[in-house]
């Protein structure tokens, strides 16, 4: 008896079953999510990100910053992320398939140069720090791995006694020149979608502790005024 027939029916079938165990069914289970409706505020969950945040979204990919930087924050149990302030939710289970339902492609990452940046919209409300830490890491976190990035911003220079933009980033007053920086549309657009990246809403994947004594995520940044002749260097976990 020839066992070839045999042997490819049993292949075929091991292949399609494997096909079906890992394509099919997280389609079926996952990837036809809706939005819920949080109990507590009535509003949907994950919300649409705005039109800015969704054009910040595209810079961020189109800068790599998913290499470095996660959006994907393990359970309790797992390692440091929650103790960090990474976490947001007063749940064992921290990042779930429905936080991404519009993100297209869900960029988690697979290293962490620099921290989790799944709650920095909730950890970091100081949009002169993140922008001024786009400009230069160095200028807000002495020591950081992160490499600069001047051309999302531009340099103008200010005439004696001229006042600067509303916009500015910071403001140098130096002995030869006068200037001050301004973020670009892109720069502003990318600390849009940063502050839009918070998962702290509790669905169905994750319960709340039955104590209410769960840590939860810093939101007391620094205030800073618009312009000024320094720029801010303390921060929470960034």
């Amino acid at each position: 008896m020839n066992p070839g027939p045999l042997v490819f029916l049993a292949t075929f079938f091991a292949l399609a079953t494997s096909w079906l165990g890992f394509v099919v069914m997280p389609q079926l289970q996952i990837g036809r999510q809706q939005q819920v409706e949080i109990k507590d505020t009535g509003e949907m969950y994950p919300a649409r990100r705005p039109g800015l945040a969704k054009q910040g979204e595209e810079v961020y990919r189109a800068n790599g910053c998913y290499y470095c930087h996660s959006q994907q924050v393990r359970p309790l149990g797992f390692g440091t992320d929650v103790a960090r302030g990474w976490g947001a939710r007063p749940s064992p289970v921290q990042s779930v398939a429905q936080d991404y339902l519009y993100d297209q492609p869900v960029m988690l990452g697979s290293q962490r140069v620099g921290p989790d940046l799944t709650n920095i919209g909730l950890r970091q409300t100081n949009e002169v720090w993140l922008l001024s830490h786009l400009y230069n890491p160095q200028l807000t976190s002495k020591g950081s791995t992160m490499p600069p990035y001047p051309f999302l911003f531009m340099k103008s220079k200010l005439a004696l006694g001229e006042k600067p933009s509303p916009n500015a980033v910071f403001v140098v007053n130096g002995p030869k020149e006068n200037y001050e920086i301004l973020p670009t549309d892109k720069a502003k657009a990318l600390v849009a979608y940063l502050g839009s990246l918070h998962s702290e809403a509790i669905v169905f994947e994750t319960p709340p502790f039955p104590s209410t004594n769960a840590p939860a995520a810093s939101t007391n940044a620094p205030v800073i005024a618009t312009a000024t002749n320094s720029v801010p260097t303390n921060s929470p976990a960034k």
